[in-house]
């Protein structure tokens, strides 16, 4: 009796193929292929857009809100931004073949430490488009086949962008299979994963890392289905902490930049906690300047005390509000007695991905650095610098907050394990 292979397995096992191959590739064929994608989107941005504005009708009907319709969205400047990543992906330093550390032992033999790929990468991400060819160019430069598991709301501009990239990439001289695409189907009405999901979730043997991007719902869906190895991109419940010590003008642009300017992120602010020996100065201005921008607050009793006629139509915050990542323009306000309060905070509702404090107190500065687990940690800067673009990395798959095999973004040597290299001249063990 024959046996019947799914469409999934069927695109993992071409990506195992592919594999193999490519992390014998040189780099400057995995470069002529970034390029050709590069031109491919600028060359298709008509094609890219008609697919997009199917995907965003179809949000609307359905209702999905106007954060996650930010993250679906393309222009013609976002897609050129996602032309020029690629090209910064492909200008940066091949990871593979990288010697890590390498020395001459006492018994004579050489050793050395390299980098090399993973093999085949399973990205698995929800409403957001320019993923599709961020995940695809990083894994490629890395030498890395790519399995990409986009969400049914972008069914239309992932399929047309999944595609272009492979053609682009085989043309240029890279295998066949090494950008595949698994249709989304949503998630089972239990809130588990959906079947498409769970299938690739299970391709042990194929897919060596699994990388979901999405909120603690789908985290949590993986959790009971995965047996490949998954390293999660999860949730980012940021902390801006404004100290005593801050420079009160430059907190106030912080907390800004850190809320408003694109809150629909996993690094974008979600609590703020102030200092109560300047809470009474500064949070009326910063209230002021919050709701001018539009944004909801949620206060502790203090903030509501304290917040002046910019407070009176806050909401009281309840429990619930430490721990949401709104990704939406509301913010969770506490009032603190010191920095040590601040990091017991964070250290109860953090989801340890990035937190900052405002100060102009070296020691506060540094307690902070020390007492607060994330993957990134701030000092007078605005937490939407977490990012695998703004690190020099050119792009990222996302940021982990778990703390093996990598940590914060995930770029070029995230993608990467490593291998060690021995040479002998006749050398046994006695």
């Amino acid at each position: 009796m024959a046996t019947t292979v799914s469409p999934i397995a069927e695109i993992c096992e071409r990506a195992r193929s592919a594999s193999r191959l490519l992390g014998r590739i040189d780099t400057d064929t995995k470069n002529a292929a970034l390029a050709a994608i590069a031109a491919a989107l600028r060359a298709r941005t008509v094609e890219i857009l008609m697919a997009n504005e199917s995907d965003l009708a179809a949000g609307l009907r359905a209702g999905i809100g106007d954060a996650l319709l930010d993250r679906l969205r393309l222009d013609e400047s976002r897609v050129a931004d996602m032309a020029r990543a690629v090209e910064a992906i492909a200008a940066l330093p091949d990871p593979v073949g990288e010697v890590i550390d390498g020395h001459r032992l006492p018994n004579g033999l050489q050793l050395r430490k390299v980098r090399v790929p993973l093999g085949v990468i399973a990205v698995v991400y929800e409403a957001r488009p320019n993923v599709t060819i961020d995940a695809a160019a990083l894994c490629l430069k890395s030498g890395n086949a790519i399995v990409l598991r986009g969400s049914s709301t972008a069914a239309h501009s992932n399929a047309v962008l999944a595609l272009l990239a492979e053609e682009a990439a085989v043309e240029a001289g890279l295998p066949g299979g090494c950008i595949g695409l698994v249709a989304g189907n949503g998630r089972t009405p239990g809130g588990g994963t959906g079947e498409s999901l769970a299938e690739l979730a299970r391709q042990d043997g194929v897919v060596d890392l699994l990388i979901p991007r999405g909120g603690e719902g789908l985290k949590a869906a993986l959790e009971e289905v995965a047996s490949v190895p998954v390293m999660y991109a999860a949730s980012g419940n940021c902390h801006v902490y404004v100290d005593a010590a801050a420079n009160l003008e430059m907190a106030k642009e912080i907390v800004l930049n850190a809320k408003t300017q694109r809150p629909g992120v996993c690094n974008a602010a979600e609590t703020l906690l102030v200092h109560s020996g300047i809470a009474r100065s500064f949070l009326p201005d910063m209230f002021s300047a919050l709701v001018r921008a539009g944004v909801e607050l949620r206060l502790d009793d203090r903030a509501l005390r304290l917040g002046g006629e910019a407070a009176k139509d806050a909401v009281a915050a309840g429990e619930e509000d430490w721990d949401t990542e709104y990704l939406a323009m509301t913010l969770a306000v506490a009032v603190v007695d010191s920095t040590q309060e601040a990091i017991d905070h964070i250290e109860r509702h953090g989801s340890g991905h990035s937190e900052a404090i405002v100060t102009g107190d070296v020691a506060a500065a540094r307690a902070f650095q020390l007492g607060v687990d994330a993957a990134c940690v701030y000092v007078n800067a605005s937490t939407r610098f977490t990012d695998g673009g703004e690190f020099g990395m050119g792009a990222e798959i996302g940021n982990s907050t778990q703390k093996l095999h990598a940590r914060g973004p995930i770029g070029l040597r995230e993608l990467c394990t490593f291998k060690y290299l021995i040479e002998g001249s006749g050398h046994v063990r006695v």
